[in-house]
Parts: structure tokens; C-alpha cells; sequence
């Protein structure tokens, strides 16, 4: 798993004792929901519960990541406010404290903990940094709905063992980047939306090395091989019609 240069804006606030209030989260998405479903909510509330705050708290979500893309931007507004928390109110959380309540709230959150490309084993608690990644550039397409990952996850059928995959590679090798890109939800997922799959094929009409959908969908990326091809890709497909394209990089 890879962190990448697009991101949510979190805004927390810690009103006045004596107010009002309790916990607020709302956000500029009509359709990110602000209470209990929200993940940035359940972790405010365990956090805050956990260390016994009272103190009435704001928190305000810009989005940037589109939603249902499966691009993780739940969860790394989950992480964004339990590190925001812990250093608004000066809990003092250690690592192992903030890595097991990020567990809690879902699978990705504890990756987002640590901000950094990582091989990540489980559920999605064993996390293992890499001590050296390259810059990759990438263009990243929305088709402009989401998609169900409970509804993926019901929908695909394994039907063979899963090997222990070795990926011992460099990624500076463009020639065969292709090759190394495999996500076993692609299938279930552009099996309904084919536009999914339009996407890929456009990345790689642009000159993408290799695409892939991210996670269960619906969003697609390209891997470039330098930021020139893919800002020159992306003026192009950001014309693509009903598309939200970003140009991006990976973060290490």
C-alpha cells in the first residue's frame, strides 16, 4: 500500500467548556454522512472516550478524495483525527494506543497511521514499512460514482489457493510494471460497471506503463514513467467527459 500527494482537509476544534455540543462532525460531501457512520466520528468518539475528554470538539471535513472510490479516504480521516486529537488535547497516545483504535474502525486506518509505503498483511493490522520506495507519478481517473465494497467483497469467488507472492521487484523497471499489477476485485467490479475497465484502457492509450483499479473501485490509476508524461496525460484526460482525473505522486 502506497500513500499518495491527494488528500482530505481535517479540521478540528476544541470548544469552550461549557458550551454546548458534544461531538459535531460535518462535512462539505452531501454524501458523507456525519454521525455515527462516519469514520472520522467513531474514532473521535473512542478517543475521546478512552481518555475521558468532555470538552465539546468540532470537526469539519473537506473532501478531496473522491467517496466510494477506493482510494481509503475514510479511513485516513480516521487516522488524520485520532493523530489530530491526541495532539489538540496533548493525550500523550503512544503508537501501539493509536494503531489499535485505528484497527478498530477499519482495515485501512492503521496503514494511515503511519503515512508510508508499506507491505500490509491480516486484515490490515501487520504493517510493515519499506525502508525505500521511488517517486512514481501517477494519474488517477474517477468515473463519478462509487462503489459498494461490501458488495465486491460478496461478489467475488475464489477459485484457487493464495500463493505467498513474493514482490521482489523494481519498480523502476517500466518494461514489466504491467505484469506486477493484480487486484483479484477488478474482475467482480468492471463485470458491472465496464466503465471501469474504459478507464484503464484510456490510461494506457495515454502511455500509463500499467493501470490498474485501486482497492474495490471504483477509481483507476496509471503509473508514468516521469512527471512530464503524466502531467502531459493528464491535461488530456482531464477532458474526459464525466471524469474527475488527478495528477498525483506517491509519498514516502
Amino acid at each position: 500500500m502506497v500513500p499518495i500527494s491527494l488528500y482530505d482537509e481535517i479540521e478540528i476544534t476544541r470548544a469552550r467548556k461549557g458550551d454546548r455540543g458534544g461531538l459535531t462532525v460535518t462535512c462539505d460531501h452531501p454524501m458523507v454522512p456525519d454521525g455515527e457512520e462516519n469514520l472520522a466520528y467513531r474514532a473521535a468518539s473512542l478517543l475521546l472516550r478512552k481518555k475521558g475528554v468532555r470538552d465539546p470538539v468540532l470537526i469539519h471535513i473537506r473532501k478531496k478524495i473522491p467517496v466510494g472510490g477506493g482510494l481509503g479516504g475514510g479511513s485516513s480521516d480516521a487516522a488524520a483525527t485520532l493523530l489530530g486529537l491526541d495532539r489538540l488535547f496533548g493525550l500523550g497516545c503512544s503508537r501501539r494506543e493509536i494503531l489499535s483504535l485505528a484497527a478498530s474502525i477499519g482495515a485501512d486506518a492503521p496503514f494511515f497511521i503511519y503515512g508510508r509505503p508499506a507491505r500490509v498483511g491480516g486484515i490490515g493490522e501487520r504493517i510493515k514499512p519499506l525502508d525505500r520506495f521511488p517517486r512514481l507519478w501517477m494519474v488517477l481517473l474517477y468515473p463519478g460514482f462509487g462503489v459498494s465494497t461490501r458488495w465486491v467483497y460478496e461478489n467475488l469467488r475464489l477459485t484457487k489457493p493464495v500463493g505467498n507472492t513474493s514482490i521482489n521487484f523494481l519498480l523502476d523497471d517500466f518494461e514489466t510494471i504491467q505484469q506486477l499489477l493484480v487486484n483479484d476485485l477488478e474482475k467482480v467490479a468492471t463485470g458491472r460497471y465496464p466503465q471501469i475497465a474504459s478507464l484503464k484502457r484510456r490510461l494506457l492509450e495515454e502511455g500509463a506503463a500499467g493501470a490498474l483499479m485501486t482497492g474495490s473501485g471504483s477509481t483507476v490509476f496509471g503509473i508514468f514513467g516521469g512527471a512530464q508524461r503524466a502531467r502531459e496525460a493528464f491535461r488530456r484526460l482531464r477532458r474526459e467527459k464525466g471524469v474527475q482525473a488527478f495528477l498525483v505522486r506517491s509519498l514516502s
